[in-house]
């Protein structure tokens, strides 16, 4: 049954994945008619918001577009940053819909910035301590119980991402339309884009919570 779902959650997150990167494709191609560049997307939505301490720069790669609390940047990829279409407004908007989220205190970004250190080092050693504990199930089961605690904290932080992600999206797209940065149809694009984006942290999320499920269910069999 664990191998099923794995194959079928793989299955999922190639789909979602290759249609993300189709759809990016597709609306890179639906040009803006008001001529912004995603760089510039970005800092009018930060001013917009009174957000004078937060950055835009560029960053390299494609689709590594994140914001970064720590030093309180806006982090485009090239293609973004310098692009002028629907698919680059609508990244440029979301990341700073996560500026806007840090600026307002947003409960579950703050949540979620909570867990991040904890996460980062859970995430080193817990394939090697469940690992150890399914081999040790029978005879020390408690190794297998630490597993499950730890990998619960990387669960946990894939189901809060969900909100975030949303949100910021939610926040993104309704700055482009009530402040006119696109028209209805390079919104429909970025609409479509985002909903595509966000799909990739549901598979994610399904998977660490089905993957939590078969480790303690192991845990729970183990006699």
């Amino acid at each position: 049954m664990f191998i099923i779902l794995m194959v079928v959650i793989m299955g999922a997150s190639w789909f979602v994945s290759y249609r993300l990167q189709s759809k990016f494709d597709k609306y890179s191609k639906l040009h803006l008619q008001n001529g912004m560049s995603g760089a510039e997307i970005a800092e009018k939505m930060l001013a917009d918001h009174g957000i004078r301490n937060v950055r835009v720069i560029s960053t390299p790669g494609r689709l590594t577009d994140h914001y970064n609390p720590a030093d309180k940047t806006v982090n485009l990829s090239e293609a973004v940053y310098n692009q002028r279409n629907a698919a680059a407004a609508a990244v440029a908007a979301h990341e700073v819909g996560h500026a806007v989220q840090h600026a307002t205190a947003y409960s579950w970004l703050t949540m979620r910035s909570k867990l991040v250190p904890v996460v980062s080092v859970a995430s080193r050693f817990v394939q090697w301590i469940l690992l150890a504990g399914i081999l040790m199930v029978n005879t020390f089961p408690q190794l297998l119980l630490v597993g499950i605690v730890i990998f619960s904290m990387t669960t946990l932080f894939s189901v809060i991402t969900l909100p975030v992600e949303y949100d910021a999206s939610n926040r993104a797209l309704a700055w482009l339309e009530n402040k006119r940065i696109v028209n209805q149809q390079e919104l429909a694009g970025s609409k479509d884009a985002l909903k595509w984006a966000a799909r990739t942290y549901v598979v994610a999320a399904i998977g660490s919570i089905g993957t939590l499920l078969y480790y303690i269910m192991i845990y729970m069999n183990r006699r």
